[in-house]
């Protein structure tokens, strides 16, 4: 019986885009439907129903201020009943929240009257809207968390000096992780306390190496969270360089350690210039960057995350850095041992990474690039290699789903899985598909069910394919509310080889497609 798919239109509702995912799974769950997409009327989410084939042509011509409410349903009258329930859905959300026993402000001038002692803003609405109220914020002299994106390098700038005149804190915009004296915001784990601080201009690079730190016994004095774009050259890392000059002043901290992508030269120089006056043991990874010049400053450089937090925590202890290069040896002597018993169990020509965090992307397709394997992406670091429809996987390719193209409009894929979990049926669908990498990232603001959003749909892809390989790393600690050794027991349950870092998971893939599996 052909499936049936019908869509409406509601003229000027807004609702927060995680409301949407809550009612889109409940109407997901109602009976006979088979899909539901219940999304504001941006380009984007108009071209993510497209390709999902969820687009009628009743709703193609929405605006960004509309609704849209799209369904697929094995008869007509379950996706009428589907599309009806959702104002209800939607309204009882709504009245939830408006009967909560505590008082929520609705603008930061109430929530200062609530709060008159509070010296921290965490900010998260839309980008169009995110520079007047971070601007708001510091001029009430608060430091800011950014976690909006969308937002102008001019506009950046304009903040970030404001806060510096101030002596504030300007973390972002499109901050998404930050430990401040112990304290987790937005994506955060919940690790131990110590003396190992950390700037990063990398949530997802922040939360990995944290993470490895504690569970490897060490703990984090603070994590500084500055935007992806503080190294930019416009920026000039001025946030970065603050951040740094803090930790360094900062009587808690022992050792900092650096995270980011690469700099800009120009920026990367001065931030070599002040790690050169820094008299505490420094850490760097700037990933994909020249080595030698952080060394030159007299930073201890690292190639990986997982190297980072293992250097940082082999200082604290007083231990040699050595150590930590024989042990990472070691342990790829062991991955070489277990790739042929693995690569037997798959069967294909390529590689598809769906990942959540940009780092963790980025940092996979550097080690895959190292051992001789080029991955087109969204998101490339070789640009010769860029995807032209991020839509559609060609031969080896990982795909970054936390970029503008897939969640303007939509909640970060570390809340909602759902496109993750479409894709990864697609990519199963391809014969040609040996391996499919994931990263799995914990902690608070997080999926708080992700094996049990994501065990199904892998073992949904696997019945397709009996010769599909999954190989993932997880971000978290067993103190995260999802608690990492709940999800590893799961998904290691349910077929997926699971590695200790993503640096460890992408030294296996590489091994496993080296052996030419198909």
């Amino acid at each position: 019986m052909e499936k049936q798919t019908k869509g409406v239109i509601l003229k000027g509702h807004y609702y927060d885009s995680v409301t949407l995912m809550l009612a889109t799974r409940e109407i997901t769950a109602m009976p006979g439907i088979e899909d539901a997409s219940i999304v504001m009327a941006t380009n984007e989410n108009l071209a993510i129903l497209k390709n999902a084939g969820m687009l009628p042509s009743s709703i193609a011509d929405a605006s960004g201020n509309d609704l849209i409410i799209a369904v697929r349903a094995e008869q007509e009258e379950q996706a009428d009943a589907a599309i009806g329930a959702v104002e209800q859905v939607l309204g009882e959300m709504r009245n939830k929240q408006d009967d909560g026993t505590q008082f929520a402000p609705k603008s930061l001038d109430a929530a200062l009257q609530v709060m008159p002692a509070a010296s921290l803003s965490l900010i998260s609405v839309a980008g169009k809207y995110a520079v007047a109220e971070a601007r708001k914020a510091l001029d009430n002299n608060l430091h800011v968390m950014l976690f909006s994106d969308n937002v102008s390098l001019e506009d950046e700038l304009m903040l970030k000096t404001l806060a510096i005149e101030k002596g504030l804190l300007m973390m972002g915009p499109d901050c998404g992780t930050a430990i401040i004296n112990g304290i987790p915001l937005a994506f955060a784990n919940v690790v131990k306390r110590g003396s190992i601080g950390l700037v990063g201009a990398s949530g997802t690079g922040l939360q990995e190496v944290t993470t490895i730190i504690s569970n490897h016994g060490g703990g984090i004095s603070q994590a500084i969270g500055t935007g992806g774009r503080d190294l930019h050259e416009k920026i000039g890392g001025i946030m970065f360089i603050d951040a740094l000059r803090a930790l360094a002043a900062d009587e808690d901290t022992e050792v900092i350690c650096l995270v980011s992508k690469p700099p800009h030269p120009s920026v990367l120089k001065k931030v070599s210039e002040e790690v050169r006056a820094v008299s505490k043991p420094v850490i760097a990874i700037f990933i994909g960057a020249d080595a030698k010049v952080i060394a030159a400053a007299g930073a201890i450089p690292a190639e990986s995350l997982e190297e980072a937090a293992l250097l940082a925590l082999a200082v604290s202890e007083d231990k040699k850095p050595d150590a930590v290069g024989e042990k990472l040896n070691a342990r790829r002597m062991e991955i070489e041992q277990q790739t042929a018993s693995f690569a037997k169990k798959a069967n294909g020509k390529y590689l598809r990474g769906l990942f959540s965090g940009g780092t963790l992307c980025d940092e996979a397709q550097i080690i895959l690039q190292k051992h001789g394997i080029k991955t087109y992406s969204n998101t490339p670091i070789d640009k010769d290699f860029m995807l032209e429809d991020p839509w559609k996987s060609r031969e080896h390719t990982i795909i970054d789903l936390g970029t503008d193209e897939f969640t303007a409009g939509r909640p970060h894929p570390m809340i909602d899985f759902s496109l993750r979990n479409k894709r990864i049926i697609d990519e199963a669908g391809d014969k040609d598909v040996a391996l499919i990498l994931l990263d799995v990232v914990l902690g608070y603001g997080a999926n708080p069910q992700p094996a049990e959003e994501l065990v199904p749909v892998i073992e949904a892809a696997k019945a397709s394919s009996n010769k599909l390989l999954f190989v993932c790393s997880i971000t978290g600690t067993a103190d995260d509310p999802q608690d990492a050794g709940h999800v590893k027991k799961a998904l290691e349950n349910a077929g997926v080889i699971v590695m200790p870092s993503m640096a460890a998971a992408a030294e296996l893939c590489a091994g496993i497609m080296r052996l030419d599996v198909s």
